[in-house]
Order: C-alpha cells, then sequence, then structure tokens
C-alpha cells in the first residue's frame, strides 16, 4: 500500500461525471438521484416529462469534433493548474474525468472544467446558452486499486459496453 492510502482526507484523485443538458433528466429509466438524495431513484416518465417540458433548449450531443474540443480543453486547464490528469473520456452525452488537484474539492474542479468547455464549445455554438447539467457526480478516490479500476473505466468499459452513449 502507497502512502497516499493512508492521507488525513486528501484523495489521491477525484473521478467526477457530467452529462450534456437535457440528456438524464429527473425521472429518467436508467435512474436518477434526487437533489440532496444519494439514492437512486426509480424511473418516474411523469416527472421526467416534466423536466422535459422545462427544458430552455433541446437536449445537447457532443459531436465527434466536440468530443476532441472537450478533451483538448481539459487537458490543457489541467496543465495550466498543474493538475494531473489520469484519465479523460467525452462521451455523445456526458464526460468522465479522473483528475488529482490538491488543495480543490471535486465541486470546483468539474465547474472549471465546464466553464472552460462551455467557453471553447461556444465558437461552435454562439446561440447556445446550456451545454451541461447543473451538477456532476464527484467521487474521492483514496486507495491506488481505486484509483486504477477508475482509469481503465473511463478508458476502456465505455467502449466495451458497445454504446456510444
Amino acid at each position: 500500500m502507497s502512502k497516499r492510502e493512508f492521507n488525513t482526507g486528501e484523495p489521491i484523485a477525484f473521478f467526477i461525471t457530467w452529462t450534456t443538458y437535457g440528456t438524464w433528466l429527473p425521472g429518467n429509466q436508467r435512474g436518477w438521484k434526487r437533489r440532496g438524495d444519494a439514492d437512486v431513484q426509480l424511473p418516474d416518465l411523469i416527472y421526467e416529462s416534466s423536466a422535459r417540458k422545462k427544458m430552455k433548449e433541446p437536449a445537447f450531443l457532443l459531436s465527434v469534433a466536440d468530443r476532441k474540443v472537450v478533451a483538448d480543453t481539459i487537458g490543457k486547464h489541467c496543465e495550466i493548474r498543474h493538475w494531473h490528469l489520469r484519465a479523460a473520456n467525452p462521451r455523445s452525452n456526458h464526460v468522465h474525468v479522473v483528475v488529482t488537484a490538491p488543495e480543490y474539492s471535486p465541486e470546483t474542479v468539474s465547474d472549471q472544467f465546464k466553464a472552460w468547455c462551455t467557453r471553447k464549445l461556444k465558437t461552435s455554438y454562439p446561440k447556445r446558452q446550456r451545454f451541461w447539467t447543473e451538477r456532476s457526480s464527484c467521487r474521492w478516490i483514496n486507495h491506488e486499486d481505486d484509483l486504477d479500476s477508475a482509469i481503465v473505466y473511463v478508458l476502456e468499459a465505455q467502449d466495451r459496453k458497445g454504446v456510444e452513449e
């Protein structure tokens, strides 16, 4: 075991995931989380329909070119901040990142990635206002084995599912 596994609160890395706007609404058949509740909720088609009606813009999907912009932006931001990017994988409707960002909260890291990616995507979509969902899934990684598993999941498991999303 490495010394980092016995840390005093600083994780080895964060596993951050966020979705594109309108692609995973509350009530979704894949499950969803109610704000402030850690439990996954059962599908609720009425709730999902209500959320869809409240959308301000159509759902947003990342094209292959958009995914490259997002990946490059995340990589560049990590260089600027001196964060260690372990893995990044933008998909059509979500983005996975494993990153070490000492002394930053995962929410701050996620917010910065989303903000900079939005700025870059705006050059191709100048009229669009919403690219991402409000929050992100932010998990702390405290053990080397978990770090390795997260990296493999981000870089390989998505493709093994046989699903583009």
